[in-house]
């Protein structure tokens, strides 16, 4: 079974009308502004998946400052799962600091949702005021024992948008923090996997910590898979597209090059997901 991860889909007023929903969205706007940022639906990715032999993916909408906008694209995300005969499991995706974002995260969750994520913190990044109103957000998360997936990415390197001033000690304390609930961080941490290799705290922190590795192509040489399944072993590696930005198949024609055993790349395109998720096999 292949599991994508991390997609993103958009209801049809917002991918045929996406400038109606810049003002006030200062992150959608620079995200999706350019013409080359595509927007997708349910139909286009069910395509998708068959095209490239994906059995399941992970489906969630986008942070949205405004809470009815919110609320009504998590309706979407989860209307359209329900409709997909078990290929789509929807996510919950709000902006951590809204006033309704514990009331959201626990209606979605209440209704089916399978997770909550991508969440995304543009502007401040994961800082203590993050944690604390992640904190009520967590506890609802471990309640239904639902996998949390947080934005992350490498705090040096290019520039692009979408990348965030996180800082591996923000990643660290957001770990250190909600060490109970399955938290699951994009784009491979930001490379925190690397300090599974610490003596001392990081295993124990890092216990339920997996990563996914959504926009990898755009981002690291496909070594990295080989270096992430010798540090944490690919039980802890979720594959993830980000599609529509890149397709499924430009990631398994890189993990089919990094080096790994079938059981490896097994694991990482969809076994360590199913168990996360609770999918049984």
């Amino acid at each position: 079974m292949i599991i994508d991860f991390h997609t993103h889909l958009f209801p049809r007023q917002i991918r045929e009308n996406r400038e109606r929903f810049f003002s006030g969205e200062p992150a959608f706007e620079l995200l999706y502004k350019p013409e080359k940022s595509k927007l997708c639906g349910g139909t286009d990715i069910i395509a998708a998946m068959d095209e490239d032999g994906v059995d399941k993916s992970v489906v969630f909408g986008f942070p949205w400052q405004d809470e009815d906008l919110s609320r009504r694209h998590n309706d979407y995300i989860l209307a359209t799962a329900e409709r997909s005969n078990g290929r789509l499991i929807g996510f919950a995706c709000f902006d951590v600091m809204a006033e309704n974002a514990l009331s959201e995260a626990r209606r979605c969750l209440e209704a089916g949702a399978g997770g909550i994520g991508e969440l995304a913190l543009y502007r401040s990044g994961i800082d203590g005021e993050a944690l604390d109103r992640l904190g009520p957000i967590m506890e609802a998360a471990k309640e239904f024992d639902a996998p949390v997936l947080i934005h992350t990415n490498e705090p040096v390197g290019h520039m692009y948008p979408g990348k965030t001033p996180v800082t591996p000690d923000q990643i660290w304390n957001l770990v250190a923090r909600f060490p109970e609930n399955k938290v699951v961080l994009a784009h491979w941490g930001g490379g925190i996997f690397f300090f599974h290799m610490l003596k001392k705290q990081a295993k124990e922190l890092l216990e339920n910590v997996y990563y996914d590795t959504a926009a990898s192509p755009y981002l690291y040489d496909k070594r990295i898979y080989r270096e992430a399944c010798d540090i944490i072993g690919p039980e802890k590696v979720l594959y993830g597209s980000d599609f529509p930005l890149l397709r499924p198949m430009r990631y398994f024609k890189e993990i089919a090059g990094a080096g790994l055993s079938e059981e490896e790349a097994n694991k990482i395109l969809g076994e360590s997901a199913a168990r996360v998720l609770g999918i049984e096999s």
